[in-house]
């Protein structure tokens, strides 16, 4: 497979960054080079020498989405910017990869699978349903919707860890239900959708193992990190009251893997991958 036929979008992100180490010979881009919410930028790039668009660029702050200035840029991000990915890959006849989230459901059924219809709470989730719709309307395409995405960049464990490390004991909700996503998951699922050129379509990729709380994450950080600290439960309404400006969050995040497994793709377990991902976090 030849890399160098790849264009990264979002290349300076948590997974646009685990892109860049799989394939370096890709040509890497941000928002200054390719502004994918601009059809100018879009449609005056050059495409030649480019087979697949990997796009790895999102608006994803879930609560700032719901201020005036950050809807805007949501939607600009996620809805249009898939847009105008799909019109010029179906224009050149390039394969577009697009990574979607659980937050286009509402988080009532368990688990969500590929064909659940879109039911997003928030306006985050409702500009990557968008997204998702422009992008599947592309005949050479691959969704991979995922959750809790853990990358080299600021994410819940590294938040865990710097409390316990401080010898905080938190409180974290118990009713928010889903798993963990490394990013080396989440690139070996993309990698192996586009070598094997599996069926177009969308794929749920995160890592398997029992669906868990924010709050049993977090004891298991605790646990393998060797803090003896105790986490104590709340509800995510109890998190949030009286908080302004807060995205409702879907309570079920767990996405059904075996559309993925029966393409030949086995995600590791998101336990050992926590275990391996603390480990080189300590040492630093």
């Amino acid at each position: 497979m030849d890399d160098s036929k790849f264009l990264l979008t979002g290349a300076n992100g948590q997974l646009g960054l685990a892109l860049r180490a799989e394939y370096p010979n890709a040509r890497a881009t941000d928002s200054k080079e390719l502004d994918i919410s601009d059809w100018g930028s879009v449609s005056s790039f050059d495409w030649d020498n480019i087979s697949t668009i990997l796009n790895a660029a999102g608006y994803t702050d879930v609560d700032g989405a719901e201020t005036p200035e950050g809807r805007l840029a949501a939607w600009k991000v996620n809805a249009q910017g898939a847009a105008n990915l799909a019109r010029i890959a179906a224009e050149k006849d390039l394969t577009l990869v697009h990574i979607s989230t659980d937050y286009v459901f509402d988080g009532t059924k368990s688990p969500h699978t590929e064909d659940e219809p879109l039911s997003p709470l928030s306006i985050y989730g409702a500009s990557k349903a968008a997204g998702d719709i422009a992008v599947g309307n592309n005949a050479k395409h691959y969704i991979l919707r995922t959750s809790w995405v853990i990358g080299e960049g600021k994410n819940f464990v590294r938040t865990m860890l710097s409390l316990g490390q401080k010898g905080v004991a938190p409180t974290v909700v118990h009713d928010q239900i889903g798993r963990l996503t490394f990013v080396s998951v989440l690139v070996g699922a993309i990698d192996h959708l586009v070598s094997t050129q599996a069926a177009f379509g969308t794929y749920n990729a995160t890592n398997q193992g029992e669906p868990v709380s924010w709050a049993d994450i977090t004891r298991t950080i605790f646990h393998e990190a060797g803090f003896n600290l105790q986490v104590a439960n709340t509800t995510t309404k109890e998190y949030y009251e009286g908080k302004d400006g807060i995205a409702p969050r879907p309570l079920n995040s767990t996405l059904d893997l075996g559309k993925l497994q029966a393409a030949g793709f086995t995600p590791n377990n998101w336990h050992d991958d926590l275990r391996d991902y603390i480990k080189k976090e300590l040492n630093k």
